[in-house]
């Protein structure tokens, strides 16, 4: 068990002790503290405290940060869809609804669990809850992913995403009709200070670019492709919903009346990066899955 002291200073002071100490440490989230505090691995001043005590400046805060406990990953045929694979690296269809990679309480189903059944050469430098994975994309999120199968591949594979080469096209349906025919949306991404569990736009975070083009419009809806130059988390969620075209199907950034998909009307269908070997340019590419095209063909019918 680690423990972390904290100070609080004047600009946290009068904040519920939750959200102070998720403030100071981002990687803290608020009902993990609360957690903690009831478990009494958190003392300020030297007393346990409730999750409602709000902190004055200097407070001496100890948490005592349990260790995580290892994943068992197990291994399980979940029949994937491999589009590309050679020595250094694979290229995956995944499906929507399927997580990445494995997390307390969602130790199976993921994909991490079927790569280990498809191939036991992947690359350890993410750890073993996520051999070879170098990108996500969000559970209800289809569409393709690269995967490294060595740690030289993975190296090459995240610095090409850091120099912004790889690309990445995703097909997306959002609410509105969008006037002109395409646009870019340059606005920084962090989390959103008033929940914790979204991104947003927001002064002081992160560069984060996307480039859009309509597709086809359906009257209150539009389809369109979305191309990252950057890959912030919820980034095309995040930005879209921040030019007032959140997308379809969204429960975390849509409106509360909207498609019932299941998740975010999203597919990343086109993927492209150099051969992190050979530096040979490859490009791949995943058609929409079959409830996507049905629902645009529902939309196409009402026109």
């Amino acid at each position: 068990m680690t423990v972390v002291t904290i100070t609080i200073e004047a600009e946290q002071a009068g904040e519920r002790i939750d959200k102070a100490l998720s403030s100071i440490q981002t990687d803290w989230s608020r009902s993990q503290v609360s957690n903690w505090l009831t478990d009494g691995h958190i003392k300020v001043n030297g007393d346990d405290v409730k999750a409602k005590y709000k902190v004055k400046e200097g407070d001496i805060i100890e948490v005592s940060v349990p260790e995580v406990e290892d994943l068992e990953i197990i291994p399980e045929d979940l029949n994937l869809d491999i589009v590309y694979e050679d020595a250094d690296v694979l290229v995956v269809n995944k499906p929507r609804g399927m997580v990445v990679h494995p997390a307390p309480g969602h130790t199976t189903g993921t994909l991490v669990n079927g790569l280990m059944y498809h191939c036991t050469d992947l690359s350890g430098i993410n750890g073993v809850a996520r051999p070879g994975i170098v990108h996500r994309i969000d559970k209800d999120t289809s569409g393709l992913l690269m995967v490294a199968k060595n740690d030289v591949a993975h190296a090459s594979l995240v610095e090409q995403l850091v120099e912004k080469s790889v690309t990445r096209k995703y097909t997306a349906l959002v609410h509105g009709h969008i006037a002109h025919d395409k646009g870019t949306i340059d606005a920084p991404i962090g989390r959103d200070s008033k929940d914790r569990q979204k991104q947003a736009v927001v002064d002081g975070g992160k560069h984060a670019v996307t480039h859009f083009q309509v597709i086809e419009r359906f009257g209150d809806f539009s389809l369109v492709e979305c191309r990252l130059e950057t890959g912030r988390t919820h980034q095309i969620r995040v930005h879209m919903n921040y030019i007032g075209f959140p997308l379809a199907g969204d429960p975390k950034y849509g409106p509360r009346k909207t498609i019932d998909f299941g998740g975010q009307v999203l597919h990343a269908g086109v993927l492209g990066f150099k051969h992190p070997v050979t530096g040979e340019y490859l490009e791949f590419s995943a058609e929409l899955p079959e409830d996507f095209k049905a629902l645009l063909e529902e939309m196409r019918s009402k026109k």
